[in-house]
């Protein structure tokens, strides 16, 4: 009796684990990605956001119209020369595919400009800024941490402001576009 009860606890375990494989309770869609060959054997990916559509949240000292409405910004003294935006990125389908963070702050008299962009099902990508734009108004920056499907590369990223050209009611004031390009780092054998 005792050996048929553990014998039906052993094959419920199995029959469980066997449902939960055939049948995940999360089945997480993931889009598929848009990526092109680099010269260099690296992959450039694009993604943007429309502005102000795409806006989840700014945060900032001193708003006039924060969003979401009615956030007040911490008072902290160490907050004042911080501003943080979290947007929805979207890909060159104009899909949804993601969150991103930018977060600019000055570290003495020098501006400290991070991305941090997440991809459900993908992984995370953080990316160092340089805080001159260059020549068209590029931004260039340094990957420096990824998780997941991010994880081991190098390589980086441009950020542009491309003003927004149609004078519809609901269309965009403009986008950020941000180009990846990134590549396996050879391993030491």
């Amino acid at each position: 009796m005792f050996k048929t009860f553990i014998v039906g606890i052993v094959l419920g375990l199995a029959g469980a684990a066997a449902g939960l494989y055939l049948y995940p309770v999360v089945d997480q869609h993931r889009e598929t990605s848009i990526v092109s060959v680099a010269p260099n054997g690296g992959n450039v990916e694009s993604f943007h956001v429309n502005v102000p559509m795409d806006r989840i949240l700014v945060g900032a000292p001193g708003q006039k119209r924060p969003l979401p409405t009615g956030m007040d910004w911490p008072a902290d003294e160490v907050l004042q020369d911080v501003r943080v935006e979290l947007f929805k990125i979207r890909n060159e389908r104009d899909t949804v595919v993601g969150v991103a963070s930018r977060t600019a702050a000055k570290d003495g008299s020098e501006d400290v400009i991070d991305w941090v962009l997440h991809l459900p099902a993908r992984g995370s990508v953080y990316v160092n800024m340089r805080p001159e734009a260059l020549q068209g108004g590029y931004r260039q920056g340094e990957l420096r941490a990824g998780s997941r499907e991010f994880d081991g590369l190098s390589g980086g990223m441009t950020e542009r402001w491309v003003r927004g050209s149609s004078d519809e009611e609901d269309a965009p004031i403009g986008r950020i576009e941000l180009v990846t390009a990134f590549v396996g780092v050879q391993e030491d054998t």
